[in-house]
Parts: structure tokens; C-alpha cells; sequence
């Protein structure tokens, strides 16, 4: 018997005797350890679809701003959260959608772009990164420059000044950002050693066989009186 109730009704589990069944099957543990990284490994490798991320950034002050005072530096970063939402405007998108498709031949929706963009302000920064996801990387650079020009175009006819600097145009990215073979592969690793040490723990919670003297007098506040040792039968060959 692995467990004993309590008089508030709880249960107490052996810690110590259940680190024993986990070191005892640790070989059982190590396994399905394995299996999980190499089915989270082959899961990623061949069924999760990378993507691959292009930026693009403006520097909002633009040349007709001026920075020699705080107070010009505190509109400019107030201005760069003005642009986190100018630059998914429907003006600014459709403005992209059109430039995409004259110049690329690519047609792309509204959805389709909101869906690969990400609009960034780096804290403290008056700095504005354009950010697009996508599972083809050239498609994904297409998107972050034509949004960056469009939201600097934009700008420049809300503030009746010349458009930000662009302080870095997008570029194909050749690595992707999604999935991480490592960090996939470590978590499968863990859910697999994971799982199987609740299935041991639950085995050895649901067992209630006394298997010592210890357990019959703890258990069952007997003495025990004497022990008979169990001996394999010998086979005919050692006789």
C-alpha cells in the first residue's frame, strides 16, 4: 500500500518510495522521452510550414522637425504611437495593396496584409518598425517595404512636412523566424518524460498491495509475526 488516508479525508503519497519507481523505470522514462523529441523533431520538419519575417524602418522626426529641445523629442515619440495606427489604416494598406500589385503583380486583400503585419515601437525610440510574416520570405519583404512607404506617404500628407527617413528597407530573409527545430524538440522531450512519469505516479497511487513488514504495520497496525521468503523453483537442469 503506497498510500494512506488521512483523517480529513486527504491522501498522502510516499515521495521517497515514488522517486524509487521513477528511478526504477527511469530506462521506461528515457524512451518515451525520446519518442517526444523525435516525433516533436519530425512534426516540425515536415508538417509545420516556416515563415519567414522582413522589417522595414522609419525614423519619425523628419527633416523639417527640429531636435533641439525635449519638447520636440517628446512629440516625436508621441507621433511614433500615432503611427503604430496610421500605418494599418485602410488608406495606408489599400495605398500598399496598389503598389504590391502594379509592381509585383501580386494581389493581396486587406486581411491577407493585416494578417502579416506587425507595427513595432521600440521603447524610448522614435523608431517604427514594419514587420510582415509570411511563409514565402520575398512575399513577406514585398509587404514590410510597400506598408513602410505607404505609412511614411501617408504621414507626410497628415503633417503637411516631408515624410520620415527610412532608416532600413526590408530584405529576403533566408532563415525563419518559425518553427525552432531546438526549442520544439526539447519541449517534446520534456512532454514525453513528463507523461510517463503521470502515468507511473497514478500506477503507484492506484497500488494498494502491502508488500513490506513496514506496510503491515503502518497500514494496518499489526506486528508482523514472522516472514516467509519466496524461492524460485529450481529448474530440472540444476538439479
Amino acid at each position: 500500500m503506497n498510500q494512506q488516508l488521512i483523517e480529513n479525508g486527504e491522501v498522502e503519497i510516499d515521495l521517497t518510495e515514488l522517486l524509487r519507481v521513477f528511478l526504477h523505470r527511469w530506462w521506461l522514462i528515457a524512451i518515451t522521452a525520446l519518442l517526444g523529441l523525435f516525433m516533436a523533431a519530425g512534426l516540425t520538419k515536415f508538417a509545420i510550414t516556416p515563415q519567414y519575417q522582413s522589417k522595414a524602418m522609419l525614423y519619425i522626426l523628419t527633416k523639417t522637425t527640429s531636435v533641439t529641445s525635449i519638447a520636440d523629442l517628446q512629440i516625436g515619440t508621441a507621433i511614433t504611437r500615432d503611427f503604430e495606427i496610421i500605418a494599418t489604416s485602410k488608406p495606408v494598406i489599400d495605398k500598399a495593396i496598389l503598389s504590391i500589385k502594379e509592381s509585383d503583380n501580386i494581389s493581396l486583400s486587406r486581411k491577407d496584409m493585416l494578417s502579416m503585419l506587425t507595427i513595432v515601437n521600440q521603447e524610448d525610440t522614435r523608431i517604427l518598425e514594419i514587420k510582415a510574416v509570411h511563409e514565402n520570405p520575398e512575399y513577406a519583404c514585398i509587404v514590410a517595404n510597400a506598408v513602410a512607404e505607404a505609412t511614411a506617404e501617408r504621414m507626410a500628407e497628415i503633417m503637411k512636412s516631408d515624410p520620415p527617413t527610412t532608416v532600413e528597407r526590408a530584405e529576403v530573409e533566408k532563415e525563419p523566424i518559425s518553427p525552432s527545430m531546438m526549442k520544439n524538440s526539447i519541449l517534446g522531450f520534456l512532454i514525453g518524460a513528463i507523461m510517463m512519469c503521470g502515468i507511473l505516479t497514478v500506477q503507484f497511487m492506484m497500488n494498494d498491495n502491502i508488500k513490506t513488514d513496514e506496510d503491515i504495520r503502518r497500514y494496518l497496525g499489526e506486528v508482523t509475526l514472522a516472514i516467509i521468503p519466496q524461492v524460485k523453483k529450481k529448474s530440472n537442469m540444476d538439479s
